[in-house]
């Protein structure tokens, strides 16, 4: 479904205003396009001018938004199916770039215990071998797509960058283990590099119908289907719920910095604290709904209890600033899943 104009126009008449012209005419390589993130981003990239190149195995997505892409612009969208861990198909999708987004990963905790190796092999050997293919390439510039699992459960807050890492679920091992590499080849290669620590990052077109879903689309998808949504756990862990329009901006401003990035790892979040039981009422308030109080469930394994970012070395390094906070970026979320579901069912009536 596609997103209401006035609000998508509004949106990247700021991130231009942020961005400037530095990416107009860029051409650039955006690992997992297809998916949620990468997928807002490209839309980004393609409004501000630049050239793109998607690859995306399409495991966790379609080319539904890809093909809307390439219908706006295309001589300036080309898609390549194919692995991260696939050289050849990263070496025609790099051919000429001059910056990597590299967003494509395995993004669940839970699937993450279940699936430790592939995990790994995808999130961590798939991320250096994008770093390979950029040298290759000749690529300027790769801004990697990090996560705030890498502080573990360091009781600290807010999160900053200068904390140890501790991961404890095999997804945030490889996604520290990503960060690791950027820095490796930003020091003997002579790759700018840059990660992007996400603090869980929402907003329309993330899955809601999977058994690893994100909080907010999985809350939306049970309420309107009339069932009470489960929360793991007391409810009172603590999470940093970002707009994915920062997530895009933050990506941007990487991109089109005249900054020599050295591998430096940067928190992008929103900076504001929200608990789970809060992040319900929200949701649940803007849906209208009385009733169907969220049931509760054992806490899952590897979770984060509490997690707020540190912005300032962000906004220090790459100008970044949150453009949507929460409750913005809740009720565009909100009004568009009710949509999309109700569309949904009664295409399949």
């Amino acid at each position: 479904m596609p997103e209401h104009n006035t609000q998508a126009e509004r949106l990247i008449s700021h991130l231009r205003e942020r961005v400037g012209g530095a990416l107009n005419d860029a051409a650039v390589c955006v690992t997992g396009g297809a998916g949620f993130i990468g997928g807002h981003l490209c839309d980004a990239l393609v409004s501000l001018g630049a050239r793109v190149t998607i690859i995306d195995d399409l495991s966790n997505s379609d080319t539904r938004h890809i093909g809307t892409l390439i219908d706006r612009a295309p001589e300036r969208v080309r898609f390549v199916q194919g692995s991260i861990l696939d050289p050849k198909a990263l070496d025609e999708a790099m051919d000429g770039a001059s910056r990597v987004f590299h967003l494509a990963a395995l993004g669940s905790v839970p699937k993450s215990v279940e699936q430790p190796e592939r995990t790994w092999l995808v999130n961590a050997t798939g991320t250096m071998r994008v770093l390979q293919a950029a040298q290759r390439a000749g690529a300027g510039r790769l801004i990697y797509s990090a996560s705030s699992s890498a502080y573990g459960n360091n009781p600290a807050l807010p999160k900053r960058e200068t904390m140890a890492p501790e991961p404890e679920s095999p997804y945030a091992a490889a996604k520290f283990a990503g960060e690791s590499l950027c820095r490796s080849w930003a020091k003997c290669y002579g790759i700018d590099t840059i990660s992007l620590r996400y603090f869980n990052i929402f907003g329309t077109r993330q899955a809601a119908d999977s058994a690893y879903a994100a909080v907010i689309p999985a809350f939306i998808k049970r309420w309107v289907d009339g069932q009470a949504p489960t929360i793991f756990g007391d409810g009172e862990q603590t999470r940093d719920f970002t707009h994915v329009s920062n997530a895009v901006l933050a990506n941007l401003l990487a991109g089109a910095s005249d900054t020599a990035l050295d591998g430096t790892v940067v928190n992008i979040g929103a900076g504001v604290r929200t608990s789970v039981n809060e992040l319900a009422s929200k949701i649940q308030s803007r849906l209208g709904i009385e009733g169907l109080n969220p049931e509760h469930a054992p806490e899952r394994v590897g979770e984060v209890r509490d997690s707020v970012a540190d912005i300032s070395q962000a906004r220090e390094l790459i100008g970044y600033e949150p453009i949507t906070n929460l409750e913005d970026g809740l009720a565009t979320t909100v009004d568009w899943y009710k949509q999309a579901l109700r569309e949904e069912r009664e295409g399949a009536a």
